[in-house]
């Protein structure tokens, strides 16, 4: 084992022990390839699953290792723009949801930037089971920290991703805008879950997403 993957298992592990006490749960994976055969595994047979806008779990394979599992998949590329809104609403009754994180603190707290806000409100009251999975680039010490991360390392790679003509994507600084198209409306903390079942914390010893 290679010291900077000995390094992510003892940081996950000390995630993990922090994400306990908040009652969320939480798995190490060494890589993309095995989080998604693990993460497949845990949804059983006939399960409507979805998932918010991750490049994450496109990138770990987990996307096309669901389209061959025996689930039912409620898909957004599938979805026509003006039938967005009521997707976001329906997914509330997905039976497992599929997101990653903007930024994830060594004490546990699970931060999300959001646009529409679709994410983070199925995060906080939504399906029965949300599966969180994040690669080990998304660590950090602190909250401001993982605030920072979120609008200055995730923002503006995500904006440029979508095509969006956010100031962010001119010179990649949040400039904490008031564009129409701007993603980061919405600051999302997770500091603790009152139902000790619902969300489940994948970290990943690779670097995946923004």
């Amino acid at each position: 084992m290679s010291a900077i993957s000995s390094f992510y298992e003892k940081q996950a592990e000390t995630i993990i022990k922090a994400l306990q006490k908040r009652q969320i749960s939480g798995r190490y994976c060494p890589d993309g390839k095995s989080a998604a055969e693990y993460v497949c595994s845990r949804i059983p047979e006939g399960a409507a699953v979805t998932w918010g806008g991750s490049e994450s779990i496109r990138q770990c394979g987990l996307l096309d290792a669901l389209k061959q599992a025996p689930v039912t998949l409620w898909d957004r590329a599938e979805v026509k723009p003006e039938e967005m809104k009521a997707f976001y609403r329906k997914a509330f009754s997905a039976d497992y949801y599929l997101m990653s994180a903007n930024a994830i603190t060594l004490d546990g707290r699970i931060v999300n930037i959001d646009g529409n806000g679709n994410r983070v409100a199925a995060l906080s009251y939504g399906p029965d089971h949300v599966v969180i999975l994040a690669g080990m680039n998304k660590v950090v010490s602190s909250l401001e920290e993982a605030v920072d991360r979120a609008h200055n390392i995730a923002a503006p790679p995500n904006s440029i991703r979508l095509g969006l003509e956010t100031p962010c994507t001119k010179d990649g600084v949040c400039h904490h805008c008031f564009s129409k198209q701007k993603i980061c409306s919405m600051l999302h903390v997770l500091e603790f879950s009152r139902d000790p079942e619902r969300i489940h914390v994948v970290l990943v010893g690779e670097t995946l997403g923004f």
